[in-house]
């Protein structure tokens, strides 16, 4: 695809008003008005109710619960003020949702995620319907030096681009069962929260997961990026976005699991894949959320400074494109936002559940 195709693609579909999304900086569309019905409401989450049957633990980690520092004075403004946060305990998956397990939810439900469906015009006045095509947002690296304020060189809207088919068409998900599912937006992984029984964490608990009981720690790990000369996380290495080293031994996603754990057992809380976050995204939202168990902004006042007016939610974790020359991350105090309906090729999720 040329130049000149990619800019029409985003043009066209900037017009149209769908999400649009890059890494650590996210061209988006705003809800609105058109919510799937099956969206949260951004409610408080409600405990499930009580069952002696346990076996949906299975593959998840109790976390007790606790008070850590929330935030971090040494980063982006929107981690500013550090706040003293407690959390009540909850379960979480120990992974990223996988492939395998999203394909046993899409054959269960027959479901169709955003990606794969086809843009009513009618939701779109003035758009150009040849521009309304299935499919989503793939990272393909320039081939050589680029401005770093124009992600547009390195995002590539793909018709067809969808959780199975992750680099688009002729692509597939064989060889990565293990992956983190990709190209998932904040309404296709509700709908698998609600088949599984569980929900997505709030920022609050996904902050205090990731930390592993490190507290005020730049990484989930410690304060060294690479302990003992080893990668313990899959990000990018080299000179983003055209040249990946590949030092940590991965192009793109990894197999879940495939670094150590952190110190509540959790896998993958740094790196690998963005994961949705139950919050309205707002970058004040620390100077005023309460001390026990916040559960960040509303969709009323969520916005985005470089796109104002637009609600997004949350996403944390980073991701295999995370480059200390453009962004962190992967660091657990780092936030991260996007229209609830974008779909990208480094975003995925996994649950929570309270007992």
């Amino acid at each position: 695809m040329t130049k000149k195709s990619i800019n029409q693609w985003f043009a066209g579909w900037a017009m149209a008003g769908v999400a649009l999304a890059g890494i650590c900086l996210l061209a988006g569309c705003g809800d609105a008005g058109k919510t799937p019905a099956a969206a949260s409401n951004g409610s408080k989450p409600k405990a499930e109710t009580k069952s002696s049957d346990m076996s949906w633990t299975n593959g998840m980690v109790w976390i007790l619960g606790g008070t850590f520092h929330m935030g971090s004075e040494g980063g982006q403004t929107d981690e500013k003020p550090v706040r003293q946060i407690t959390v009540d305990g909850f379960w979480m998956d120990k992974t990223e949702v996988t492939n395998e397990e999203f394909e046993k939810f899409i054959k269960a439900t027959g479901y169709v995620t955003i990606a794969e469906r086809k843009p009513d015009p009618k939701d779109f006045p003035g758009a150009d319907p040849e521009m309304l095509v299935a499919g989503s947002i793939v990272f393909h690296p320039p081939p050589g030096d680029v401005p770093l304020d124009n992600y547009y060189v390195w995002w590539t809207y793909i018709p067809g681009a969808s959780w199975k088919n992750p680099e688009g068409p002729g692509s597939n998900i064989q060889g990565r069962e293990k992956h983190p599912v990709v190209h998932v937006s904040y309404y296709d992984a509700i709908e698998y929260c609600k088949w599984a029984g569980k929900r997505l964490p709030t920022e609050a608990e996904w902050e205090f997961a990731a930390r592993g009981g490190l507290d005020s720690k730049m990484y989930s790990w410690g304060d060294e990026q690479t302990p003992g000369g080893k990668w313990v996380a899959n990000i990018w290495q080299g000179k983003f976005p055209n040249e990946n080293s590949m030092a940590d031994g991965f192009r793109t996603t990894s197999p879940v699991g495939t670094y150590p754990p952190n110190g509540f057992g959790l896998v993958d809380m740094a790196g690998n894949v963005w994961e949705w976050c139950a919050d309205w995204y707002a970058p004040t939202t620390y100077a005023t959320m309460p001390e026990r168990n916040p559960q960040g902004s509303t969709m009323e006042a969520s916005t985005d400074p470089n796109e104002p007016g637009i609600p997004k939610r949350v996403q944390r974790g980073g991701s295999y494109l995370c480059s200390d020359s453009y962004c962190t991350g992967y660091r657990p105090s780092a936030r991260m936002k996007n229209t609830p309906d974008s779909a990208t090729s480094h975003t995925g999720f996994r649950c929570v559940r309270t007992n």
